[in-house]
């Protein structure tokens, strides 16, 4: 596990000052990997990058080059079938200097060239430069678990794990995107492709860049979760087959020659991971858990009961409001706003486990899955009306005002079903509808009904409750969950790993048919038969609580002083919000008429992130 960083092109090595601009680049990301860097310089390449040593601790360092010294690779991540692909490279002729995954690849890569990506089981982000061929190789797993910014100029390429990898380049200019603020006024993230600054991308998952001095920068896509249904799986054959892949993932996330542990929330995901270690891992096995004071939101009493029941070795941490002198520190830490707030207990999470491990597993990624969220459920509840109706209702909404009862519930009738799931996952962009934006940058964004149709029309082969699952995975997943992931785990040079999103596991996952997955209210109906007899009756009898933060209460008490400085007149907000939106939403948050926390939340890492970046 570390962080990557280099510069391709003979005019932008030249003109950054080669390896001392990458040796730069890396500085900035050395909290990804303290233990070690390392640097390959050529005329039209410069790579570097900042190590986490994880397997073959000794003999693991980068950059790795082939036996010829023409094929060189910096990497990120971990690949678990590294020992199986190295078997059959030796018998191929291949000569190994090191134990490390890290060689493996370069030696696929000799033999399957860009279709490499295909033979690796993992989570990853590397950049390979063929010397031969004068040509740069980046890819990036299929979940987007790794990521992976990127800035082409006339002069070349230049790339990096996170975006102050490129932004401290000479000649970088920060313009901000305006897609990038609407979508994340909407989403709370800032989706693949775009980035918050403009010129930069990132790559999206399951794709891969080729770049060479001719042709420039070429992207391609090489893996989509979207599998045809296995109508003929009965449910007997299904739990049998999770069970083992399940078995299989977690045993291969386990390779590690640093000490090793897991989140866990007392939730079914994590207490399935954590239930498969223990079968599985020498030794006891170490958890970890945050909870609040508030009832409501408390995981801390299931986590302690799920530890005891399993036998772990048990850590927890109780948050406080006090954590309002963390904000500033997460906000900033993302290089782009993000609002996802659980980026709050999951930095504690992953500074509590720090202390004991240099690894964790998490349960990460089984409601995209397994069809896990509430919203799954409410969408299919709702009444989706005929399109000669929804006009009317929306007209008629429009005329009422902010507050009356029964409004949004009009403004939600007029959506169309896949406008209704967008509408569980967005805030819409125009204040009419509830939004925030400005009316020139709300008008950047599509409406409800048009914000996921490229993922819907993608996923359009299955049936609705699994179209949800996939729009999820495709977005929410890599653009939310995963990015808190990585970016509050590596803040604390800790290795998060998620075995749930094996690809092997996943491609199975989402063959199946949604009857194995939402049946009679209850969602992740195929995962709990998996785990019946596995883990604690109290993970299968857990109503979900979600590792949310109790911002509402935070918002009218003890951070009550952010709510009223994004109406001061100082911030930076400015242009991009409808400052009497502003105002109302905080009013009403303020006197309990709504709960706006989300759109606070949003607001306040905005003008945080503006006065720190923009």
């Amino acid at each position: 596990m570390c962080g990557i960083a280099g510069i391709a092109g003979a005019a932008l090595v030249a003109s950054q000052g080669g390896e001392r601009a990458v040796r730069g680049m890396c500085d900035r990301i050395r909290h990804r990997g303290p233990d070690d860097d390392g640097y390959f310089t050529g005329a039209a390449v410069a790579l570097g990058m900042r190590r986490l040593s994880i397997i073959d601790v000794a003999g693991g360092k980068q950059p790795i080059a082939n036996e010829d010294g023409d094929v060189t690779i910096v990497f990120n991540g971990e690949i678990y079938n590294h020992r199986t692909l190295r078997e059959g490279l030796l018998r191929r002729g291949h000569q190994y200097r090191t134990r490390s995954d890290t060689e493996t690849i370069v030696h696929a890569y000799e033999e399957r060239g860009d279709d490499v990506v295909h033979e690796l089981r993992g989570m990853f982000a590397f950049a390979i430069w063929d010397d031969r061929q004068q040509r740069l190789l980046v890819a990036r797993d299929r979940l987007g678990i790794k990521p992976l910014y990127y800035w082409e100029t006339a002069a070349g390429l230049a790339f990096g794990s996170e975006l102050q990898c490129i932004s401290g380049l000479a000649g970088f200019r920060r313009d901000i995107d305006p897609r990038a603020i609407a979508w994340f006024l909407s989403l709370g993230y800032v989706p693949d492709p775009l980035c918050v600054h403009s010129g930069v991308k990132k790559l999206p998952p399951g794709h891969r860049l080729s770049w060479t001095p001719a042709g420039g920068v070429r992207v391609e896509r090489y893996w989509t979760p979207v599998r045809a249904e296995r109508s003929d799986l009965d449910a007997p054959t299904a739990i049998a087959e999770l069970q083992r892949l399940i078995t299989e993932a977690v045993d291969l996330h386990l390779e590690s020659d640093v000490p090793l542990g897991a989140f866990l929330s007392g939730g079914l995901d994590s207490s399935t991971v954590v239930a498969t270690m223990c079968k599985l891992a020498r030794g006891r096995v170490r958890t970890f858990s945050i909870g609040f004071e508030e009832e409501a939101f408390n995981e801390a009493p299931q986590a302690a009961a799920v530890a005891k029941a399993l036998g772990t070795e048990h850590t927890e941490l109780i948050v406080r409001p006090e954590a309002d002198q963390l904000v500033d520190g997460i906000v900033t830490a993302f290089d782009e706003p993000f609002a996802d707030s659980s980026a709050l207990p999951t930095y504690l999470v992953s500074k509590l486990a720090r202390e004991s491990v240099t690894v964790t597993l998490s349960g990460d990624g089984g409601d995209e899955l397994f069809g896990g969220y509430t919203r799954y459920r409410s969408v299919l509840d709702r009444a989706a009306l005929p399109a000669f109706l929804r006009a009317p209702l929306r007209a008629l909404a429009g005329l009422l005002p902010h507050g009356v009862y029964g409004r949004n519930r009009l403004i939600d009738l007029a959506r169309t079903r896949p406008g209704q799931y967008a509408a569980t996952v967005a805030i819409p962009a125009s204040s009419a509808e509830g939004g925030v934006m400005s009316r020139s940058l709300g008008a950047v964004l599509p409406g409800m009904e048009a914000l996921l149709a490229a993922q819907f029309e993608e996923a359009s082969s299955r049936d609705f409750v699994t179209q949800m699952t996939l729009v999820d995975m495709l977005t929410y997943l890599p653009g939310d969950i995963l990015t808190k992931v990585d970016r509050m785990s590596m803040a604390v040079s800790l290795e998060a790993r998620v075995p749930l999103l094996d690809h092997v596991l996943v491609e199975f996952a989402v063959s199946l048919p949604s009857r194995l997955k939402v049946r009679d209210g209850e969602g992740k109906w195929l995962l709990r038969r998996a785990a019946e007899g596995l883990v604690p009756a109290e993970a299968l009898e857990k109503s979900k609580k979600g590792f949310s933060v109790p911002l509402g209460t935070w918002f009218r008490g003890p951070l009550r002083h952010r709510v009223e400085s994004l109406l001061a007149p100082g911030n930076r907000l400015g242009a991009w919000v409808d400052a009497a939106a502003v105002a109302r939403v905080t009013r009403e948050h303020g006197a309990g008429r709504r709960d706006h926390s989300a759109v606070i939340w949003r607001l306040m890492v905005l003008d945080r992130w503006l006065s720190s970046h923009g």
